[in-house]
């Protein structure tokens, strides 16, 4: 195999950098050449099978092949610029989604709707608001012109460029195109508000829809990509720390629907944006402890912001060295009352031991402070001034008593610690438990 370097003319570098990369690696196999800051520069570099005889006659082949590509896809965009990016939007009733739910217009329409929903629960301003209304109703539109058509991996790409061509405002043109991001992992988040939340009703709309139809990914196929949608579910507001529950998205998604979502299609949809969320918590890349993973999400799995959160402080708490002193205390009290299937009430007033009455003080202590949702941190910062109390409770008394209302009310006190963690993570998860 013998490299070479060819070049075409500058003019083309009027064409955005995006669709000219797309054209020399996809249909060339080329590879695009960049200065050091990043410019796309007027040169690719293309390999034979051979010797470098005649390489100079391989070259110019080459050079005039790339020329032609590079004038259809000018002609392409000329084209597809004697409209408004606006004017292609109802075209979309010619390309199918998914039979059951409509072509991508129905699709795009659902997606406005929900991004309604969507803003007052994220908190967008006015402005972001507005901008977030007008990027939904045009996120789709690229989808049927001429370049898209040819180059499927520019969606989102050229919308943002016909976007700006038409005069919408930079943030519109902006939203249009992050609300593709991320494609994958490690790839760029949305930067903007706008982009996330079109992004959000993308994805939702999608993955409710096909799991209502009966279309969730099996083995290896996954026509509709949603493995790719979970992730970018996951990550955009996991990474970002956007607390949203998703199952009060998916709902609001199956609100839109044309075709009815059941709780068990709401639920395995749930499930496989956590199974996405677990496996990218667990790759190499992250390193997070399986135990620690699943201990998060056995609480806080519809919260994918919460989730990384959680992750992330409880990896740090596990990692302490006075963590076997700690985990232990807690499973005490869990151990001993997670097979009662009686929730007991606490009353002080049948208290017989002081040990009950410093547990009951300590208890309504932790019970009290001021605590964060999910918060892994302050669910510890509470727990810990309870470790010498439960531990001296232990030694001082015996839970199982045999009079009737003393073991209910030292269960109840047990029950209560147990009660903290709720919402925060499942502890018995752990290694150690």
């Amino acid at each position: 195999p013998t490299a070479m370097r060819g070049s075409f003319a500058e003019e083309h570098l009027r064409l955005p950098p995006e669709v000219l990369i797309s054209v020399m690696k996809k249909h060339q196999r080329y590879f695009p050449v960049k200065s050091p800051e990043g410019r796309l520069l007027p040169y690719f570099i293309a390999v034979r099978n051979g010797g470098r005889e005649h390489l100079n006659v391989v070259i110019d082949g080459n050079e005039q092949v790339i020329r032609a590509r590079f004038a259809d896809a000018a002609f392409f965009i000329n084209e597809d610029l004697q409209k408004k990016l606006e004017d292609y939007r109802p075209r979309l009733s010619t390309l199918t989604f998914q039979i059951k739910l409509g072509s991508m217009l129905d699709k795009t329409t659902r997606i406005e709707r929900l991004v309604e929903k969507l803003i007052p629960q994220l908190g967008l301003s006015e402005a972001e608001a507005a901008v977030a209304r007008r990027a939904a109703s045009l996120c789709k539109a690229d989808l049927v012109t001429n370049m898209v058509v040819e180059m499927t991996s520019l969606q989102g790409i050229m919308g943002r460029y016909y976007a700006l061509q038409s005069g919408e405002p930079e943030a519109v043109a902006q939203a249009i195109w992050e609300h593709y991001l991320p494609r994958s992992a490690g790839d760029a988040l949305p930067a903007t508000s706008a982009g996330l939340v079109v992004g959000l009703a993308d994805r939702l709309d999608t993955l409710a829809g096909l799991f209502a139809a009966g279309l969730a990914p099996t083995g290896t196929k996954d026509p509709f990509a949603q493995r790719r949608a979970a992730l970018g579910l996951a990550l955009s507001l996991g990474l970002k720390g956007v607390d949203f529950d998703l199952r009060q998205g998916l709902q609001m998604a199956a609100e839109e629907l044309p075709i009815p979502a059941t709780a068990e299609s709401q639920a395995a949809c749930l499930d496989f944006i956590v199974g996405r969320l677990r496996s990218y918590l667990l790759e190499r890349e992250q390193g997070f402890r399986y135990d620690v993973v699943e201990a998060v999400l056995a609480e806080q799995q519809a919260n994918p912001a919460r989730v990384f959160r959680a992750v992330r402080e409880l990896s740090r708490w596990v990692a302490r060295p006075d963590w076997n002193t700690i985990l232990p205390a807690y499973a005490r009290c869990v151990r001993i009352t997670r097979d009662q299937p009686e929730q007991f009430t606490v009353a002080p007033e049948a208290f017989v031991d002081p040990a009950e009455d410093e547990f009951w003080r300590a208890l309504q202590t932790a019970e009290s402070a001021p605590r964060r949702p999910g918060s892994v941190d302050d669910f510890f910062a509470a727990f810990l001034p309870l470790i010498p109390v439960i531990n001296r409770f232990f030694e001082a008394v015996l839970v199982m008593a045999e009079e009737p209302t003393v073991r209910a009310n030292r269960l109840g006190l047990l029950q209560r610690v147990a009660a903290l963690a709720k919402g925060v993570a499942d502890f018995s998860k752990l290694e150690g438990f």
